[in-house]
């Protein structure tokens, strides 16, 4: 309790009168995901803590490239912060040169925030009770569909280790982020696709979708009758999410201490904790090196994943 009361005051101390007008949060998908679900949360408690507005602009698309290089080009003033998943560790060895900024260079890591596990989903209509289920399916109807948020994204991850696991052929289908790849999922649009628990939860504890496997070590404490995918008798699927922030690189040192203060920090004190937790998050809330460190590490190992996978995207 208090460390929560020290934070305005430490926040403060970093860079006095910062910041003196709204601060952007550039979510590079549309509303609804995990992405954009957590940056609201945290927004809302950042512009609490600050006395001034922090609000959250959707650039849905373009596999998050747009919406990254928003932030990549933008003043280097404190006032814009990037949002991201696993698809700034993924889409330099995804799209090489096409990729319109070096993450390393044009960009530089404020903190990871939160990780959190992937559902793979059934369709109301859909068949399969479980995992062996929809890979019998898969393997008796190949190209099957089965929906991901996203060139990069966790659940397109997922997407490609199930394949790679199950020697299966599905047909990936990928939306404009998870917030739509949900809504189609729940009309029906695919019979299957992996998502992130902390935005497809509500939907499955509805009766919406129907949760047949969860990715990651153990069973989630959200849904406990949710198996693992390692359960069901595939452990290389066993990738999470991971979502973090970043500002345009040449932010000074004191403005990037003060917006960790306001941003990232307070997730580790109740009640904001509890508030991600019972969104399906698992709070990390690193340190800015941290967080560059694992860039860099994730990044150089993707690479290395992708090459030897031969995953080319046309």
């Amino acid at each position: 309790m208090l460390g929560a009361l020290a934070l305005p005051a430490a926040a403060r101390a970093q860079a006095p009168g910062f910041p003196a007008r709204p601060v952007r949060i550039i979510v590079p998908y549309g509303p609804g995901g995990s992405s954009d679900i957590v940056s609201r949360i945290l927004a809302q408690h950042a512009s609490e803590l600050a006395n001034q507005s922090f609000l959250v602009e959707n650039r849905g698309g373009g596999a998050s490239v747009p919406g990254t290089q928003a932030v990549a080009t933008a003043a280097p003033d404190g006032y814009t912060i990037g949002s991201n998943d696993n698809a700034l560790l993924v889409n330099p060895g995804l799209l090489g040169d096409r990729l319109p900024y070096d993450a390393e260079r044009d960009l530089q890591p404020l903190g990871l925030a939160v990780t959190t596990p992937g559902l793979l989903l059934a369709a109301p209509g859909a068949a399969a009770r479980d995992l062996g289920g929809m890979i019998a399916e898969a393997r008796a109807r190949p190209g099957l569909g089965l929906s991901h948020g996203g060139i990069g994204t966790p659940s397109h991850l997922q997407v490609i280790q199930l394949q790679q696991a199950a020697g299966v052929e599905v047909t990936p289908v990928g939306y404009r982020g998870g917030g739509p790849q949900i809504a189609g999922l729940v009309a029906g649009e695919t019979p299957y696709g992996f998502a992130a628990l902390s935005s497809s939860f509500g939907h499955v504890q509805a009766g919406r979708l129907r949760a047949l496997a969860v990715t990651g070590a153990t069973r989630t404490p959200l849904l406990p009758e949710v198996p693992t995918a390692a359960e069901a008798g595939f452990p290389a699927v066993d990738l999470v999410g991971l979502w973090g922030y970043v500002v345009p690189a040449g932010v000074p040192a004191p403005l990037v201490d003060r917006l960790h203060a306001l941003l990232l920090a307070p997730a580790r004190e109740p009640p904001l904790r509890q508030k991600l937790e019972a969104q399906g998050y698992a709070v990390v809330a690193s340190s800015p090196a941290d967080y560059g460190a694992l860039i860099r590490r994730e990044t150089a190992q993707w690479r290395e994943v992708i090459r030897k996978a031969g995953i080319r995207l046309d």
